[in-house]
Formats: structure tokens, C-alpha cells, sequence
């Protein structure tokens, strides 16, 4: 999954452990573990970027760039992360 998310530049502000710009990922998936349609709101938040939640630096939108179905097994991968 690093190399997926190394071609999508998800790692410019991302990582699995630690936080960069944006949140790291294992901190997104206890944030939304258990929780109903957090999959669904995660990938439109990816799709569409946003602020707010995490801080006040803005994640850009990443579609069209980077597939919705491609960023769907993203969200999932990091939903996944205890």
C-alpha cells in the first residue's frame, strides 16, 4: 500500500505513524473506528479536501487526479490501521 499511496502523493503530508501536514493515518483510523458510514464520509473528504477537522492546514481535493475506486481501497487500508 506505500507504493500506492507514494504514487498518489498521499505521502507528501501523510504518514502511517506520524503526523507531517495532515494527520497520520493509525490517528484517522482510531478517530473513526466503529464508526457507521465512516468509509463513505472519508473518501468524500479525500475526494473533495477539507479543513478543519485535523487543523487548519486544507488536504486539496485529489479527484479527478486520483480514482475514486483507487482512493476508496485507500480509505479502507487506512480504516484498517489499529
Amino acid at each position: 500500500m506505500a507504493a500506492f499511496a507514494t504514487k498518489s502523493g498521499c505521502l507528501a503530508c501523510h504518514s502511517v505513524e506520524a503526523k507531517i501536514l495532515g494527520p497520520a493515518w493509525k490517528e484517522v483510523a482510531a478517530k473513526y473506528k466503529g464508526k457507521r458510514g465512516a468509509a463513505n464520509k472519508l473518501v468524500e473528504k479525500v475526494k473533495k479536501g477539507g479543513s478543519g477537522v485535523w487543523g487548519t492546514i486544507p488536504m486539496t481535493p485529489n479527484s479527478p487526479r486520483v480514482s475514486d475506486k483507487d482512493i476508496a481501497t485507500l480509505v479502507n487500508w487506512i480504516l484498517s490501521l489499529k
